[in-house]
């Protein structure tokens, strides 16, 4: 039976209909300069390129990488409490496609989300049939939502994480807002600002409680022996990492690299943009400041100022190759990114002041003495040549980070049983999926 709605998700359903041309043309052209196929481009209008496996299906909707990439812990264990479960991860980038087919583990598989459109979602619905839908973070989308509701899946959001902005919105529309999140059986935020946002805008207490964050608990980043190697040999010296800038940053990078090179005059800098699209307008910007550049994605030897790593999927090598660590996100307005990736590897991890997005884990690690912050370009060149040239103290503070990254498993077994218990449908029966 389909839920009622409110006279906003009414209104939402039509322009969405109305829309529907034109998001299908800007996804489809978005996707092939990606480079995605037209027959995997279709998986957005719901038209599935796998079958459906026998048996329980977990699904798992996530909106890119970090989000994806964040619940493959959470479906491994999930598995490992019910044994034959299959795990249908869905998200809307290429670079999630591309990053996750590397990264699924057995029984899991990728499909591209459909539209949030009516026609789109009955087909994938009716094709997959899922016995829960589990979404991640900030991914609620209505129709999709009201028709899985309506099929009788079980729904549970879980590390959810809304910005002030989004709350906001939400309080301005409240009546939507209470009847999108009461579809959710479990609500399990990130952080405490979430939760009490949620709870603000009418959530069932009962559903919404602070859990753990999913992103804690994701399995160290996959680094290749050979490739490690072969870049250790190519970059002997002195290295530091910039990880996942955003625009406007690469530029106080490379003033805080100068800065860096008058104490340490071979330093070198690897520098990972989380959009590798920029990747030409960065080159030049480079050579404006001085710098010798090199690029990973044209194949070039990494031995110049600058090593420019244009690519996706390859973080971890960089984690493993530089011990002290710039997380970007953090000097403009993108409001950090995760530090329990380059946690988990140990690295010594500087971040500049603005982290609001993760502002309770920054906490968490700042309380620990895992991380630094460094206000501004002059402070971040100093800072990577005061940490490069006492190695016990880079080992130190990636010693802490590691730690705290590794603490509090149980937290992720309780919500895969939870999640299990009283998400999951009781049948999972390879004859009743028809």
């Amino acid at each position: 039976m389909q839920p009622q709605g409110t006279v906003f998700y009414h209104f939402y359903r039509a322009v969405a209909a109305l829309s529907a041309p034109l998001v299908w043309r800007s996804v489809s052209r978005k996707l092939t300069r990606s480079g995605i196929a037209p027959e995997r481009q279709r998986e957005r209008l719901g038209h599935a390129t796998l079958p459906r496996p026998d048996g329980a299906l977990a699904w798992f909707h996530a909106a890119s990488v970090g989000e994806s990439l964040s619940v493959l812990s959470l479906a491994a264990r999930m598995q490992a409490l019910r044994p034959g479960l299959s795990v249908l991860i869905t998200s809307g980038t290429a670079s999630s496609a591309q990053i996750l087919a590397k990264r699924l583990g057995p029984g899991m598989v990728h499909q591209f989300a459909p539209l949030d459109q009516a026609g789109a979602l009955r087909r994938f619905l009716d094709h997959w049939k899922p016995d829960a839908g589990i979404f991640v973070e900030s991914e609620i989308w209505p129709q999709m939502l009201v028709e899985a509701a309506a099929q009788g899946v079980p729904l549970a959001l879980v590390n959810a994480r809304m910005s002030k902005t989004t709350l906001k919105n939400w309080q301005r529309f409240d009546h939507t807002a209470r009847f999108l999140l009461g579809l959710f059986q479990v609500i399990r935020t990130q952080d405490q600002a979430t939760l009490d946002g949620l709870r603000a805008v009418g959530a069932d207490a009962a559903r919404v409680q602070l859990g753990p964050n999913l992103k804690s608990f994701a399995a160290p980043l996959p680094v290749d022996a050979e490739m490690l190697a072969q870049m250790q040999a190519a970059l002997p010296g002195p290295v530091w990492l910039a990880a996942s800038t955003h625009e406007g940053e690469e530029k106080q990078v490379l003033k805080a690299h100068a800065i860096a090179r008058k104490t340490i005059p071979d330093l070198r800098l690897v520098l990972v943009p989380r959009h590798p699209e920029r990747a030409e307008g960065i080159a030049g910007m480079i050579r404006d400041e001085g710098f010798s550049v090199a690029r990973r994605s044209a194949g070039e030897a990494p031995m110049a100022d600058v090593y420019l790593a244009d690519t996706l999927g390859e973080m971890g090598l960089w984690y493993a190759l530089a011990r002290v660590v710039f997380l970007g996100g953090s000097l403009g307005q993108a409001g950090g990114h995760n530090p329990y990736e380059p946690a988990q590897s140990g690295c010594a991890i500087l971040t500049g002041p603005r982290y609001a997005n993760f502002a309770d884990v920054y906490a968490e690690f700042l309380a620990a003495d895992a991380l630094r912050i460094a206000k501004r370009p002059a402070d971040l060149g100093k800072q990577v040549a005061a940490l490069l040239t006492t190695p016990d103290e880079v080992h130190a503070l990636g010693q802490a980070a590691r730690d705290l990254a590794g603490r509090n498993g149980a937290a992720l077994d309780d919500l895969a049983a939870l999640l299990s218990t009283q998400v999951m449908r009781v049948s999972d029966t390879a004859t009743e999926k028809g």
